[in-house]
């Protein structure tokens, strides 16, 4: 039993100035971000090292966190990549036999300011009516207008390239070499099963840095390209919208996954829009217009593409739909062979119903050699 009576006191501060109090976690000092709340009841570890939470504070609104330890093989990037974390319940003990260590341990080794005894529900249910916006956890609760001062200075989410911050800086090999099929990915932040799914699936993969160019990637003579998720607004990233309108040229095989997807928008001519709150969890509805078909997905993005212009723009269509708030969450390009989601077909963590992605590129690029 934790006896959180002799942790010290913590607090969350919102930029319109709301204040919520927790207990430390350990680590001492400040963490800044963007405040964000994922509603998955599994996969602590995966959201946590995700390179698409950089830069935000996550909200877990599961009530029990820590409770199965991490393990060296659940991790999406070679560390954490939310700001800070913000929970309930926080377990220093763990019972899961495959557990290598302890979450706080973890956060410890890591310097992650964290904190728990949080009314989770009060705050998820204010950011919900009120919207996302930045704010500070700290441990030092007594200099709340010093917080105040430096949380104006936090830079907002819209308009802020984050990609460059987690992206690989020098392009790397992933799989077989022997393998048949080539995929040339662009880094804007992918996490580590969109590899395994690829190479698993027979392909040998090419990473390549954020602000790779159309030639750079395809002197390595690929298959197929792949854009991947990361963090940020799509909108600041003007070489990776010139990439993928270069690669579209071409009608090479392509597909895009979250940011990527939104990429594949800008590259069409689609704006892309921050919502009012993203959709982060592992149980959102999704329709496939193709087959008619539901599907519950894994999901993790702030910004949307426009409905109203993709459903303008002859060369575009719709494939996949949000079904809580009518979003678009997949679209083709039309006599092209591109295709792109807002989701995370990898699911980890998360449900499998959308796999099948994987299967339709890797058949898309066999027809296409």
């Amino acid at each position: 039993m934790n006896d959180y009576s002799i942790r010290s006191k913590a607090l969350i501060l919102l930029q319109d100035g709301t204040i919520f109090y927790g207990k430390s976690l350990g680590v001492k000092g400040d963490a800044y971000g963007e405040l964000c709340f994922n509603t998955g009841m599994t996969g602590y570890q995966e959201i946590f090292t995700d390179p698409s939470y950089y830069g935000q504070l996550m909200v877990t609104t599961n009530a029990h966190i820590g409770n199965y330890g991490v393990n060296n093989d659940d991790v999406e990037s070679d560390s954490p990549k939310i700001s800070g974390l913000i929970c309930k319940n926080f377990n220093e003990t763990f019972s899961r036999p495959g557990a290598n260590d302890s979450l706080q341990n973890f956060f410890t080794n890591h310097s992650i300011v964290a904190i728990s005894d949080v009314d989770t529900r009060a705050l998820v249910s204010y950011i919900r009516d009120n919207g996302a916006m930045n704010a500070v956890i700290s441990t030092d609760v007594d200099s709340i207008d010093e917080l105040k001062k430096n949380l104006l200075k936090t830079p907002s989410m819209e308009g802020l390239d984050l990609a460059s911050k987690v992206s690989t800086k020098e392009p790397f090999f992933y799989g077989d070499p022997n393998s048949k099929i080539k995929i040339a990915v662009l880094d804007l932040g992918i996490k580590k099963n969109i590899l395994r799914n690829l190479s698993k699936r027979e392909a040998y993969i090419k990473v390549f840095p954020h602000n790779s160019t159309f030639k750079e990637m395809s002197d390595w003579n690929p298959d197929g390209y792949f854009i991947s998720n990361g963090p940020g607004d799509p909108e600041p990233l003007k070489d990776a919208v010139e990439l993928a309108k270069d690669i579209l040229k071409t009608k090479s095989p392509l597909f895009g996954i979250c940011l990527g997807h939104q990429v594949i928008a800008l590259a069409n001519g689609i704006s892309t829009y921050k919502m009012h709150n993203g959709h982060r969890g592992i149980n959102h509805p999704i329709l496939n217009l193709s087959t008619g078909k539901g599907e519950i997905t894994s999901q993790n993005h702030g910004f949307a593409i426009n409905r109203e212009e993709t459903e303008l723009n002859d060369n575009i269509e719709i494939t996949h739909v949000h079904l809580n708030d009518n979003t678009i969450a997949g679209i083709r390009i039309i006599n092209n062979n591109c295709f792109s989601v807002q989701y995370h077909p990898e699911a980890s963590p998360g449900p499998h119903d959308s796999n099948y992605l994987f299967d339709q590129f890797i058949e898309l690029i066999k027809f296409n050699k």
